[in-house]
């Protein structure tokens, strides 16, 4: 967690040295566990401080009240959401194949959810979303378009508006499969479950983004400087895929020119 997380104006006393926060982690981590196990209607801040260890006047030196831990746990999945993004949008998963790529971003979404905060979070947003101070469906627009940006860069010649299509189509879709995984107590009935969304999205965005279309689009690529089709990836910039031409070692961005139309399916 960075300085940043401790600073929520949920905190009734700010953790300042690395023991307080270490407490405060604790008593999020069992609050999580404790709205998992009996709702968080139900839970009671003295049954929050029991499975965290500590005394529950510890626990009020930090929190006024249960809906308190609840909205500082908000800000705790939001960041290690924003880190998932950042990591994963990156041209070397960008340009993975197909199913390798959708198998890094579920397994990445997997890791991100055995935190119990993380876990706990997503539930209760689909159960009583009236509770939350810090997300909203804003949050899932933005996974939305951090999905079209991934699918964008791996086909550039798509219509605008189809990225952002496909993307909620994979957002909604892994999110209600997820949903159900995350509250099922069958650990291999869930893994089943998370192999199925990797299979659900490859199968749906082969024809858009699949990996012979990539190799399409390279090759209707012509270098703006001498008009040769050979050529490489080259990194990123400013969010375009770069291309270093083969023939006379200049480079230029996707945006730059296209041999002919790619029409998409």
């Amino acid at each position: 967690m960075t300085d940043n997380s401790y600073s929520s104006s949920h905190f009734r006393k700010q953790p300042k040295q690395q023991r307080g926060k270490q407490r405060v982690d604790k008593i999020l981590n069992a609050a999580a566990d404790i709205f998992d196990q009996v709702g968080y209607e139900a839970a009671t801040t003295h049954q929050i401080a029991a499975k965290a260890g500590t005394a529950v006047g510890s626990l009020y030196q930090f929190f006024p009240n249960k809906a308190a831990i609840f909205n500082a746990m908000e800000l705790r999945h939001i960041e290690r959401v924003k880190v998932f993004w950042s990591e994963l949008n990156t041209p070397g998963v960008v340009q993975l194949p197909l199913h390798h790529m959708i198998h890094k971003l579920i397994t990445a979404a997997v890791e991100l959810f055995t935190h119990p905060v993380s876990r706990a979070i997503f539930i209760q947003f689909y159960i009583s979303q009236d509770m939350f101070q810090s997300i909203d469906e804003s949050m899932t627009q933005e996974a939305i378009n951090f999905l079209a940006d991934i699918l964008r860069q791996r086909n550039p010649a798509l219509p605008e508006d189809q990225y952002s299509l496909l993307a909620e189509v994979c957002v909604h879709s892994s999110n209600a499969v997820t949903l159900s995984a995350l509250r099922t107590p069958d650990l291999e009935h869930r893994q089943r479950l998370t192999e199925q969304i990797e299979h659900l999205l490859t199968s749906y965005l082969e024809p858009y983004v699949g990996d012979n279309l990539m190799e399409n689009v390279m090759k209707v690529m012509i270098c703006p400087h001498c008009q040769s089709d050979r050529l490489s990836k080259n990194g990123q910039r400013r969010q375009q895929q770069c291309y270093l031409c083969k023939d006379c070692r200049k480079q230029f961005v996707e945006s730059v020119m296209l041999k002919k139309e790619y029409k998409s399916p």
